[in-house]
């Protein structure tokens, strides 16, 4: 047990280490290490998460992490893999802070966070194509999504209540057609 906490405070300090751009950056490196290498989890679950995490408070990049250590080691798991997504951040903002006089002026400091962000956005990218490839799978689906994506963008409704609100959409929306297709009632 004590090694797999090692594993996912090691992996989970990676990811922190490399992942500008907040939780959906961290996306590809997940299938990669968690379902591609692992075969810890499969893709449905890690989207479960990234879902829920969208609707809780705080960091979602720290909330996918303790959802995913804890379904690998329980508390300890979800602590482990907390704290090693925290730790490079914190190690690197200490730094920057002591060193900031001499960033913020320096122009290949500022160049190279120009192509970091450029980065970030192609990473941001791949991660909504893969949920959106996983998440929208019919008409019904595909219609729920644009109406979400209008009231995120052109409102202030909180992104708490469209999650909810999907979640209800999708209990009343699928649940008459699980039961169709297991030869109960119509939808």
């Amino acid at each position: 047990m004590f090694r797999d906490l090692i594993t996912l405070y090691l992996l989970f300090f990676r990811m922190g280490a490399v992942t500008f751009g907040g939780g959906y950056a961290m996306l590809p490196i997940l299938r990669r290490e968690f379902i591609q290498s692992r075969s810890w989890m499969d893709e449905e679950t890690i989207m479960d998460y990234y879902a829920l995490s969208q609707g809780l408070p705080g960091i979602i990049a720290i909330n996918v992490s303790v959802f995913i250590g804890y379904r690998r080691r329980g508390v300890p798991g979800g602590i482990a893999a907390a704290l090693g997504m925290v730790s490079p951040c914190i190690i690197i903002i200490s730094i920057i802070a002591f060193l900031l006089a001499g960033f913020q002026d320096n122009p290949y400091v500022r160049h190279a966070l120009a192509g970091i962000s450029v980065c970030v956005i192609a990473l941001i990218l791949d991660a909504v194509i893969s949920l959106w490839k996983k998440g929208v799978k019919d008409k019904v689906g595909l219609a729920i999504c644009l109406v979400m994506l209008v009231l995120s963008v052109f409102t202030s409704i909180s992104p708490i209540l469209l999650v909810i609100s999907c979640a209800l959409l999708g209990i009343a929306v699928r649940t008459p057609q699980r039961r169709a297709e297991k030869g109960g009632e119509k939808p």
